[in-house]
């Protein structure tokens, strides 16, 4: 019998963090590798970021702080929030948390008990189940489709919801699919939360940068359900500071009281120098953050070109953050070389395999017909890739 707990054995490696370590051990023996499966930017920190990075530490900012965060990033926070998104918050509401990972396990642990369900549309990131699961929820979950940009409808959402819903956990602009939900979408949502008052709203914006149709929109914009709306965000996508960990939750006081509460004794606070260039990047503007969605947005267009060429593939055009999520159904029961692909994660290995690039299955995103591709990557890397996957599929008959 094994020492490990039942929590720690029932829970599943994250299939991007294992695709990624397949693709670097088959690096490492020499093969040229295209990663496509990690969600991280392929730009630098902005230098102005960094330079307040160097000057926090020559300013001694490395000791414990407030788990919450400094008092001058809480206030960055909500600034930003109001300057950018028009919502109204108290610094006292913000948690700065160590990545926005951490910002949604605080979430689903501080409100979801033994039991209760936790509504979730497919494909949803990876991580969301995985955290219900140590929260000991139940995850009711929404199909969605390609043809549809997988977003839901208010009567998808309706009837998921049960007297024993307490937790709807989305993404706008959405990982794995880049889609993003319109002020009307949203508001069609919120019309449905507003006669469900026990239902809380989980809204992951960490890609709300990385947006292709206009001004970014917050779920948490509707008064009528703002007190039970969860805003999650952070700097590692908009600021290429994807290993500086940080992230943050807004809330109502009492929901920020909880977050800080179990952080207290989980890691406390976020990295003092992580912080101070956290709250730099905040009071820089914008400058860089639209060019680099802007170069996504260019590779995107070419990715899509390409991708569309492929016969079987069937895609859409994402609206934002940097990724591809293709319904790959087709190669299903298809083989080559004796090798047979039975669905998405076969796929993203065999594509691994026999034309070097790193994908990830749809399996762990909630969507087995599918599998995700990241853009972010150099132009160059990404017309290769697509050559290689155009190649590695034509061989399966």
């Amino acid at each position: 019998m094994s020492a490990l707990s039942n929590r720690i054995q029932n829970l599943s490696e994250s299939a991007t963090i294992k695709m990624a370590k397949l693709g670097r051990e088959l690096a490492a023996k020499g093969v040229d590798v295209i990663s496509l499966s990690f969600g991280e930017p392929d730009f630098h920190t902005p230098e102005y970021v960094k330079d307040a990075a160097k000057k926090a530490m020559d300013d001694n900012f490395t000791y414990y702080t407030p788990v919450a965060g400094y008092p001058a990033l809480r206030q960055a926070i909500t600034d930003k929030l109001k300057r950018e998104n028009n919502l109204d918050y108290d610094p006292s509401q913000i948690v700065v948390a160590t990545g926005a990972k951490q910002a949604i396990t605080n979430c689903v642990l501080c409100l979801v008990n033994p039991g209760e369900e936790v509504i979730i549309p497919t494909p949803y990131w990876v991580s969301y189940s995985e955290v219900v699961k140590l929260a000991e929820g139940k995850s009711v979950y929404i199909d969605t489709t390609v043809e549809t940009s997988f977003k839901i409808t208010p009567e998808q959402l309706e009837a998921a919801i049960t007297p024993n819903s307490k937790l709807f956990m989305f993404s706008s602009p959405c990982n794995p699919t880049g889609s993003v939900y319109s002020k009307e979408e949203l508001e069609g949502l919120a019309k449905v939360f507003e006669k469900h008052p026990h239902v809380y709203i989980m809204s992951d914006e960490i890609y709300e940068h990385i947006n292709f149709v206009g001004g970014h929109e917050s779920i948490a914009q509707f008064e009528s359900i703002k007190d039970r709306v969860v805003v999650i965000n952070g700097f590692s996508k908009g600021y290429a500071m994807t290993g500086w960990r940080i992230g943050y939750t807004a809330s109502t006081k009492e929901l920020a009281s909880a977050f800080d509460k179990l952080q207290g004794q989980v890691t406390s606070a976020t990295c003092s120098i992580t912080q101070r260039a956290g709250t730099a990047a905040y009071e820089g503007g914008l400058e860089t953050v639209y060019k680099m969605r802007d170069e996504f947005k260019k590779r995107r267009d070419i990715v899509y070109a390409l991708l569309s060429e492929i016969p079987g593939l069937k895609v859409n055009l994402p609206e934002g953050a940097f990724y591809f999520f293709p319904d790959v159904t087709a190669f299903f029961g298809k083989s080559f070389n004796g090798r047979t692909i039975n669905n998405s994660d076969d796929l993203s290995l065999y594509l691994l395999e026999e034309g070097h690039v790193a994908t990830v299955g749809g399996d762990s995103f909630g969507d087995p017909k599918s599998m995700r591709l990241s853009y972010a990557a150099a132009e160059d890397k990404l017309r290769e890739a697509c050559r290689r996957i155009k190649e590695a599929l034509g061989k399966l008959s």
